[in-house]
């Protein structure tokens, strides 16, 4: 009975090792290209911005300088002193216009810098660095994953924890 059961289970577990490791390779596979277009952006004074929405939040999104990988990205408040967020529009939709957070997982170049300051958001419960923003340019409306290929977004969570950012 017992070589009974280890016959039907071994392809099973033959074939669930087979697929575990083509989901590694193409996952290894983005992240190589992923980590080759982020090494050949050309470097300069600005950053790269990729916007990030939650409901009833906040914060903007995750700022990166070029060059340097999303796990080094922080998430940001922007500091509208000079210049409006891309997507400064009623939070609330009225008709067919857009509302706030229309752009979430926009990527754009942001010309500004870091104030300084630290803003609390009390929604998300978090304090962040402010970005003072001084222009910006759409790069893609759809840029893909953020940190890793497999990530989901549910619209309720961030993709990652941000300890450095907690009261």
């Amino acid at each position: 009975m017992n070589t009974l059961r280890l016959c039907y289970l071994l392809p099973l577990v033959i074939a669930s090792l087979l697929l575990s490791s083509c989901g590694s390779t193409a996952s290894s596979e983005q992240l190589a290209s992923r980590r080759a277009a982020i090494a050949a952006e050309p470097r300069g004074e600005y950053f790269i911005g990729r916007r990030f929405h939650i409901d009833r939040t906040q914060f903007w999104g995750y700022v990166r300088k070029p060059g340097q990988d999303w796990a080094e990205a922080k998430l940001i408040v922007i500091g509208e002193q000079q210049m409006k967020a891309p997507d400064r529009v009623p939070e609330a939709p009225s008709g067919n216009a857009p509302a706030y957070g229309f752009d979430h997982n926009t990527e754009y170049r942001l010309w500004g810098h870091f104030s300084g300051k630290k803003i609390y958001d009390p929604n998300s419960n978090l304090i962040l660095p402010e970005f003072v923003l001084q222009r910006y340019q759409l790069i893609t409306e759809h840029p893909g994953w953020l940190f890793k290929p497999n990530e989901r977004f549910n619209g309720a969570q961030l993709l990652r924890g941000e300890p450095d950012a907690l009261p």
